[in-house]
């Protein structure tokens, strides 16, 4: 494969890299906030968030990565959200409300009955989404109170470009009895057409209560990286290359996307075709750009996408790197994803247009699966970090790419990622040759075989070694978070209070000591 550009690739015109920018070594913990501790059902934008940032800087840990922050739908993924920029309610802290005096304690009384090691997702959506409606009716009968999270008027000033469709969207979406939008009546299958509706006007108080909301989770989230800045801590965001066909995003803006204009059903819709994951391939269901009718707008929509996730974070990894190059395009109605085709994305010329809106941008290039020399030319003339996984490493020859000698400086190295098992899991149903490659490999019995690749991902030549917290806590297979292809079950784990403590006790010290050997020390921690 090649490791440079093909003579049809240049990478800029000053013959340098569009994007350089890892090249310090670090380390980083994988953990979605859902899985934070708390005593309302799901993780929140709380104390034990800022609890499990002190012990990231205890551990001399300086990256905290999350999955995507956006609003989730039905199947609860992260990569499936009704907007690209709007943030998921359920991570709003309920107790801050209460403080604030929105709510009252008593409220949260049918929050405390939730399952406390598993999100169930379905009881938040009945209980804690109508909290936050009436949080905002009580704002509404003293809208002149501070609040801790700014002006919310000045909040929605800021985010004009995207939040009023978002809000009259959910609006709708909740006076239609939650039908996706091209169920809704022909008048209303567009933002165009729904803002020159009568229904408008009629939810439109429903729609503030919305915008309100994205007022309390920004104002929330941004206590939140200010108390992980604090202390020397980057949070690496998530940015699904493909948005829900159920999405503000879609309805907003359907000429950008491979649509139907006499149904408003998608012609061809995404996926990847068979892999490790899935012998029939993924399909994920996802409406196709229409690329040549973003690069008439300058890819606009997608550079102001990048730039709500950059308001939201500090690095950003781009998921399904791969489909910048080509895109599996599987036709509308297919039972599978084996039936797709390869097709052109947009390329170099994307990515010069991002660069040139956003020359600083720190991006992760999640190039995982079919690595083909065209993805590869097109990575390498970005400048992008990519990705490496030491459970894809294993059971073959030396020549595996994902084997620590053959990593490359500028990669994000993992032991696995959210959509793998725990290196525990995978290690205990992995086949006789691949356990023996470990062993032999890493010169171990395999009896601890979490914290063997932990020390692996420290010891690579990869700039950030990123580690899942299950991996930390030595779990099995009950803490996977992501199974590919499984419809119901994902997205579900929780830790508890007191796995972070004793972590926070019995490994912080190692972790800085591992940091300090294999040159990826934080330093002093800075102050709080």
């Amino acid at each position: 494969m090649p490791s440079t550009p093909p003579q049809n690739i240049s990478p800029h015109s000053d013959g340098g890299l569009l994007f350089s920018w890892l090249n310090e070594r670090a380390t980083g913990i994988l953990l979605h906030p859902t899985s934070l501790p708390s005593p309302y059902g799901i993780g929140a934008f709380d104390e034990a968030a800022s609890a499990f940032l002190v012990f990231l800087a205890e551990a001399g840990i300086t990256h905290w990565q999350l999955c995507p922050l956006g609003p989730t739908g039905y199947g609860d993924s992260p990569y499936q959200c009704f907007s690209s920029f709007a943030g998921n309610p359920y991570l709003i802290d309920p107790a801050a409300l209460v403080r604030a005096g929105l709510l009252t304690e008593s409220a949260l009384a049918p929050l405390h009955a939730l399952n406390r090691d598993h999100v169930e997702f379905g009881e938040i959506y009945q209980r804690k989404l109508p909290l936050l409606f009436s949080a905002h009716a009580a704002w509404k009968q003293n809208p002149r109170q501070l609040l801790p999270y700014g002006d919310f008027a000045a909040f929605q000033a800021e985010h004009q470009a995207w939040l009023p469709a978002y809000s009259l969207f959910s609006a709708l979406k909740d006076h239609f009895g939650g039908k996706p939008w091209w169920e809704w009546p022909d008048s209303l299958r567009s933002l165009a057409l729904a803002e020159k509706s009568p229904l408008r006007a009629e939810v439109a108080t429903r729609a503030e209560a919305y915008a309100f909301i994205q007022y309390l989770f920004f104002g929330q989230w941004t206590q939140v990286r200010a108390r992980a800045a604090s202390l020397g801590i980057r949070i690496i965001g998530d940015t699904p290359i493909f948005t829900a066909l159920d999405s503000a995003d879609v309805w907003a803006s359907p000429h950008l996307f491979q649509l139907d204009r006499r149904t408003s059903t998608p012609i061809a819709v995404a996926g990847v075709p068979p892999d490790y994951f899935s012998a029939d391939g993924q399909l994920w269901g996802n409406p196709l750009y229409d690329w040549p009718a973003h690069a008439a707008e300058g890819y606009a929509w997608w550079i102001a996408r990048l730039r709500a996730s950059f308001a939201l974070c500090d690095i950003v990894r781009i998921d399904h790197f791969r489909g910048f190059e080509a895109y599996w395009s599987v036709a509308a109605g297919a039972a599978t994803a084996r039936t797709g085709k390869w097709l052109p994305g947009p390329g170099l010329d994307f990515f010069r247009a991002v660069r040139a809106a956003m020359p600083d941008a720190k991006l992760i290039a999640e190039d995982l699966g079919l690595l083909t020399p065209e993805t590869i030319a097109l990575r390498d003339a970005t400048g992008l970090p990519g990705m490496a996984v030491l459970q894809f490493a294993f059971g073959g020859g030396a020549d595996n790419i994902y084997l620590p000698h053959n990593q490359r400086a500028n990669t994000v190295v993992y032991p696995g990622t959210h959509d793998n098992d725990t290196t525990r899991g995978w290690y205990a149903t992995a086949d006789a040759k691949t356990r023996d490659h470990v062993r032999r490999y890493l010169r171990i019995d395999g009896n601890d075989i979490g914290w063997d690749f932990v020390r692996s991902a420290y010891a690579s030549v990869a700039n950030l070694a990123v580690i899942p917290l299950q991996d930390l806590l030595c779990l099995g297979a009950d803490g996977r978070f992501n199974k590919p292809g499984k419809s119901q079950g994902n997205w579900t784990w929780r830790y508890r209070e007191e796995h972070l403590r004793a972590l926070s006790e019995s490994s912080a010290a190692y972790l800085r000591e591992l940091a300090a050997l294999y040159g990826r020390d934080a330093g002093p921690i800075k102050p709080a």
